[in-house]
């Protein structure tokens, strides 16, 4: 595949946005430290790599990390994935570094899908998490206890982790979203201690009401000591039926004026655990190190989302996700966070652009799916509403066409950074993502790979390539990679999920199960989906993302999926198209596709097969689920329905699976 790289600038920093970025002052950091002349992102990024710990040593101290006790060394088995002990010696506390701020600066404001709203100051933030946290200290929770949500995307949500993290405890989560099968196969893993939760949420104007599924999900879990549940949905809800519960705000300490005694930790303590999608079997629960996730992730919001105090965020996200966490560490920067609960989209496509009018967002993160959703009605919110506070729109989930990213810069605003990233619950963190002080072009969403992360493409020969389809590798170790996993003593999950792909090559490397290629001409980078459902008729490598991008900036279509079926010893490619209302597959519509993918990408794109189906499978992150699908036409089980936001969807595939099997 030929690099298009310089196709079409969609934007340039002036020189004093770049003068003004954090990028900018870190690198001016880095020369003066080690006495370097560094002038670009690309040497600060060859330098990062090429000495990572002096990165990372940098890193620590631009991000003024809060700590008891410094670090002796930055690593010691640096060139070992397993053995590698980052900042041996440290002692520091996840929640006192996010919790650093303590005056009437806004920390939250919160908007429901049903126009409830609340702010919160950085001073009563931290006086409700003292509160908790001295409740949880007087039911004995300790660092060696689990503590977790299962609750929607609310300011207690966040209370509920900063108390958990300030004794020391691990936290996870899981959206009031998913069904309780799902949460007992993360949850009852991992035996949490606390619970807490909610009394319902709301979605697509509808009303989800929630004691029933928690209290299934309580009865699954002999561990719990205790059930927090705080009030959403009603104004005193009765909680009697679920065992082990009080009401949040019985819950809180009433003392007032409370202190935080935090507990101070090795930079390796078990933090977060967080869960893989659980589409191909039981989630893999990840366990990552305090200190990893912190300084990481400042690292993607300090420097390459260019986060400041004055900057006002959100994130389309729920507690399921990674970028719940991700977006809550910017706290730690001293921002405003603004946290939405419900659909984007509900009563309509402006809900979003409407709340960062109104409350003066200056960065807005949200799902491919959903911005691609809206250029294709074609819909204008830089002509509805006043756009003039947004500077950066971030995007992840899955890839992004550059018709889309036209549409933004045509559509939304002329002078935005659109901040294409990508990253996984794996490391909690970002792989590559933007970076203010370069440009960005429409054939390269991804701008740069992320500091001190040595990413690479690997052909099938285990050899780095630029501008052809190749599997995203990471050939360093970097802080954030999972401690361990869950009940894997020997480290065997952890190693088959990363490690063995390219060791019969001799390469002991990160393979994440992404396809990319990296070009030449701007060290960018774009991602065409998972390795694994990457279609491969006649033998020709074809990344899903390139048919998506083409078929979905179709009126007619409103979603999309394309599987590679087996079939007569070679592979044919089934696409099965969700159609816009009003519309159906007639044979002219047929035509108009195979068009489009015969001209804009290649006939080897073209489908043998198209089928109408009234959904696509989704996981709750927002990603098409492709090898669920591929499973049933190959007649193979779905084990997990419960990691889809949208099981259903599958019984229109188990249904055709004879008729195209003939």
């Amino acid at each position: 595949m030929e690099d298009q790289v310089l196709a079409k600038m969609l934007w340039k920093p002036s020189k004093d946005q770049i003068k003004r970025a954090n990028m900018t002052y870190f690198m001016d950091f880095v020369n003066q430290r080690h006495n370097l002349k560094l002038t670009s992102y690309h040497h600060l990024y060859e330098w990062s790599i090429e000495h990572t710990l002096d990165f990372w040593a940098c890193m620590w101290d631009f991000a003024e990390i809060k700590y008891s006790r410094t670090y002796d060394q930055v690593a010691t088995d640096f060139t070992d994935f397993f053995g590698v002990n980052w900042f041996p010696g440290a002692q520091l506390n996840f929640a006192e570094n996010l919790l650093r701020y303590k005056d009437d600066h806004l920390a939250f404001i919160f908007h429901g899908e049903n126009q409830r709203q609340k702010r919160m100051t950085y001073n009563e933030l931290y006086l409700q998490v003292a509160q908790f946290v001295k409740s949880l200290r007087d039911l004995d929770v300790t660092p060696k206890d689990c503590v977790a949500g299962y609750i929607p995307n609310l300011i207690e949500t966040v209370i509920a982790m900063l108390a958990a993290t300030s004794l020391g405890a691990t936290w996870a989560s899981c959206g009031a979203e998913l069904g309780p099968p799902a949460v007992l196969d993360r949850l009852g893993q991992i035996k949490p201690k606390i619970l807490i939760t909610a009394d319902g949420y709301f979605y697509k104007g509808k009303t989800f009401l929630s004691n029933e599924n928690v209290t299934q999900v309580v009865n699954g879990l002999p561990s719990l000591k205790n059930v927090i549940v705080t009030s959403y949905v009603e104004e005193n809800p009765k909680i009697n039926k679920i065992p082990l519960s009080i009401h949040y705000d019985e819950f809180l300490s009433a003392e007032k004026h409370l202190g935080i005694d935090f507990e101070q930790l090795p930079f390796s303590h078990p933090g977060y655990i967080m869960f893989s999608s659980g589409t191909t079997g039981k989630p893999k629960c990840m366990v990552q190190r305090t200190g990893g996730v912190l300084l990481t992730q400042l690292r993607d919001l300090i420097l390459h989302t260019d986060l400041k105090r004055e900057d006002r965020i959100t994130y389309n996200t729920t507690p399921s996700w990674m970028m719940w966490n991700w977006l809550n560490c910017s706290l730690a920067v001293g921002a405003t966070i603004l946290l939405y609960d419900g659909n984007p989209l509900y009563p309509d496509w402006g809900t979003m652009w409407k709340l960062i009018q109104d409350e003066k967002i200056s960065i807005f993160g949200t799902s491919a799916s959903y911005l691609h959703y809206l250029s294709g009605i074609n819909a204008q919110p830089g002509k509805k509403y006043d756009l003039s506070s947004l500077r950066v729109i971030s995007q992840t989930a899955s890839p992004m066409s550059s018709e889309a990213m036209e549409w933004l810069y045509s559509d939304v605003k002329k002078d935005l950074h659109f901040n294409s990233i990508t990253g996984g619950s794996d490391l909690n963190a970002i792989f590559a993502g933007g970076c203010p002080i370069l440009p960005l072009y429409s054939e390269v969403p991804i701008q740069c790979r992320a500091l001190g992360m040595k990413v690479e493409a690997f052909d099938e020969e285990a050899e780095a390539v630029r501008d052809q389809l190749a599997e995203l590798v990471v050939e360093n170790p970097f802080p954030s990679a999972p401690l361990y996993f869950w009940d894997d003593p020997d480290n065997k999950k952890y190693e088959h999920a990363y490690f063995t792909f390219f060791k019969p090559k001799g390469k002991i490397v990160w393979r994440h199960g992404d396809y990319i290629i990296i070009h030449s001409e701007t060290g960018g980078m774009t991602v065409f989906g998972r390795s694994d459902s990457v279609l491969k008729p006649s033998g020709v490598r074809i990344g899903t993302s390139e048919i998506y991008n083409i078929v979905e900036s179709l009126p007619e279509i409103e979603d999309s999926l394309a599987i590679g079926q087996s079939w007569k010893g070679d592979q044919r490619v089934i696409l099965f198209v969700k159609l816009a209302e009003g519309h159906s597959l007639t044979d002219g519509l047929k035509d108009k596709i195979r068009q489009a993918l015969r001209k804009k990408a290649s006939p080897r794109h073209v489908p043998t097969i198209m089928l109408e189906t009234p959904d696509i499978p989704y996981t709750f992150s927002m990603k098409k689920v492709e090898i669920a699908v591929t499973n049933i036409l190959h007649d193979k089980p779905v084990t997990n329905r419960g990691a889809l936001s949208n099981p259903e969807s599958l019984d229109y595939f188990t249904k055709i699976r004879n008729k195209l099997s003939k």
